[in-house]
């Protein structure tokens, strides 16, 4: 189907994040059981209640859990417009692979070294290949003729 192959970095994202939420209770989990943290009793807490109790590399797999409900969504969403359009093959296919590849590279950097300088100018980069994205939905949607 023309457009759709967009959809392909959209699933792998998808998967990806279902990949840090495995990593992020495999590692919370234990350190809960470690720490001594007894869930059966707690009642209306929250992840950012037990970071304190729990080491730093074991939230920071939380934090990109999290992070990755943010601005993927406005991935999601730009994506699926550019296939409903017929617009999702070619360099917006190739763009939305530079996006998710980005964020897996964010999501590694941050679950493991989390090295700010890093996970920021991988955002960043991920940040614009977003916006391209966003910028070639809006020139069909609005039947905007660019001339260069």
């Amino acid at each position: 189907m023309i457009g759709m192959e967009i959809l392909k970095p959209v699933v792998v994202l998808l998967g990806w994040t279902m990949v840090m939420w495995v990593w992020m209770y495999a590692t919370r989990i234990p350190a809960m059981l470690k720490a001594g943290i007894d869930a059966k009793g707690m009642v209306g807490s929250t992840g950012a209640s037990l970071r304190a109790q729990l080491p730093d590399q074991v939230s920071w797999k939380a934090d990109n859990y999290n992070h990755l409900h943010e601005a993927p969504t406005l991935f999601y969403a730009a994506a699926i417009v550019l296939a409903i359009i017929g617009q999702g093959d070619g360099i917006n296919a190739a763009v939305a692979w530079t996006y998710v590849a980005l964020r897996i590279a964010h999501s590694l950097v941050q679950a493991t070294v989390n090295r700010v300088a890093i996970r920021f100018a991988l955002f960043a980069l991920s940040t614009i290949a977003l916006m391209i994205l966003i910028f070639h939905a809006i020139i069909p949607v609005f039947d905007l003729h660019l001339h260069g």
